[in-house]
């Protein structure tokens, strides 16, 4: 168990960083994610296949949120004109050609006895922005909103 006094002096969290490589057809109106790599430091790692699907679940997770997510409301009512699975898009492995997930080792004496940190969902908090920070180095343009449309790029 960690102490109250090492809490209140340390960050003690998981953390990592996400980098994305994108191509944009202005054409088609089409951005597909080329490559997505991730760095991630979670203290020790027990089970090193579970953990780097974890991070790699993530990952795709935020390459959906960025570009395929998208909840659309009625601006009448408010309600949810999207609100079930029927039109929900999951990203697929022909969406992400390339992706890979690395774990720096980590020794956190302070964190619990055995230095694990949690990995459930560090992996999709870069993605998402490390994606659109592709974009805008491919277009010149910033995202303003989720998902990316490249209309709103031209």
């Amino acid at each position: 168990m960690r102490s109250p006094e090492a809490a209140g002096a340390r960050a003690m969290f998981s953390h990592g960083a996400v980098f994305a490589e994108v191509a944009v057809d202005p054409d088609l109106l089409q951005i597909r994610v080329t490559r997505l790599i991730g760095a991630f430091a979670a203290g020790r790692i027990i089970n090193p296949k579970l953990a780097e699907s974890q991070l790699l679940g993530g990952m795709i997770w935020g390459l959906g949120f960025a570009l395929q997510e998208e909840a659309i409301h009625d601006p009448r009512t408010g309600r949810a004109v999207n609100g079930d699975l029927a039109g929900y898009h999951v990203p697929v492995n022909a969406d992400l050609p390339m992706i890979e997930a690395l774990t720096v080792p980590e020794e956190d004496p302070f964190v619990n006895a055995l230095g694990v940190k949690g990995v459930g969902e560090i992996g999709i908090t870069g993605s998402a922005g490390a994606i659109a920070n592709a974009v805008w180095h491919a277009t010149g343009k910033r995202v303003r909103r989720f998902p990316v449309h490249v209309e709103d790029l031209l």
